[in-house]
């Protein structure tokens, strides 16, 4: 096995779920992976503890919580009850507490809610009610849309451990300004950061070829690396987190991925570049 990378979490969201895809990551120095309650068709987590059981031990697992079965497509809900029996099930169908639950996308039910800030502050509670009884070891919130979460934030609730976001450079200013306010009033340092989607949910999107992400990297190590690596590295820093979740069942791909791990980051170039998506959204508003 190759040395550890703990700056990478293999994400299982479009998975196939087979035994190689753990084993390979191991290989590779890969112990973190992330899944979801509701992948699969809700039959992620059992599909896991079938598949490879008996490595689960050997990785920091992470799941999410908040999505439930619907009639025709899954619902969404902060409910505290619905909350408390999903980790329960999921220890049940993993056969072990997982490392780490977030709470999957709560500005989903947040719209709808009459009190937005005490249906959040009771599903945190929830959570870390859920911590204390050894159903996990630690929660966080997983966010596609961080804004919305902004006023909610409570001082008297209790605070995540992780907060899992998207990144990359396809990530609009205006939420990678929420990431950073929402992390501040969080008290979050940069380590409790995580990113994900860092292609956009499409490496193969036509978009990766006709921007050069090598850019960002710093020019001597930027040149041998491909457009992917490059944007896989880059997203590190847009916004500034300490691990990313990406999906892959190629070994080769996540190999190559993690070959960009010790390439810098040109940051003041990072820093250009918010300036440059500030200044659009600008001009947008004006037009």
């Amino acid at each position: 096995m190759r040395r550890p990378h703990p700056r990478v979490v293999l994400g299982l969201h479009r998975s196939r779920y087979e035994r190689r895809l753990l084993t390979s990551a191991l290989e590779l120095g890969i112990t973190a992976i992330d899944t979801s309650f509701n992948y699969r068709n809700f039959e992620a987590h059992s599909r896991l503890a079938k598949i490879g059981g008996d490595l689960l031990p050997r990785f920091a697992l992470s799941t999410k919580v908040g999505f439930f079965p619907g009639a025709g497509r899954a619902d969404h809900s902060l409910d505290p009850a619905r909350l408390r029996l999903a980790v329960e099930q999921t220890n049940r169908d993993l056969g072990r507490p997982p490392d780490l639950v977030f709470l999957h996308n709560p500005e989903h039910s947040l719209r709808k809610a009459v009190d937005a800030r005490d249906a959040l502050a009771q599903a945190c509670e929830a959570l870390d009610d859920a911590v204390g009884k050894g159903l996990c070891g630690s929660w966080g919130i997983s966010s596609w849309n961080p804004s919305s979460l902004l006023e909610l934030v409570d001082p008297t609730v209790p605070k995540p451990s992780v907060l899992m976001i998207r990144a990359g450079l396809l990530v609009g200013i205006d939420t990678l300004d929420a990431v950073d306010t929402l992390a501040s009033r969080l008290g979050l340092s940069v380590r409790s950061m995580w990113g994900m989607s860092p292609f956009g949910g499409n490496a193969g999107d036509p978009v990766w070829g006709k921007i050069d992400p090598r850019i960002f990297i710093q020019d001597q190590e930027g040149r041998s690396l491909s457009r992917p690596q490059a944007a896989f590295r880059s997203a590190f820093s847009l916004p500034r987190v300490d691990a990313v979740a990406v999906g892959s069942d190629n070994p080769v791909h996540l190999h190559e991925l993690l070959a960009a791990l010790d390439c810098p980051v040109d940051e003041q170039m990072v820093l250009r570049y918010r300036d440059l998506l500030r200044d659009r959204a600008a001009r947008r508003q004006r037009a």
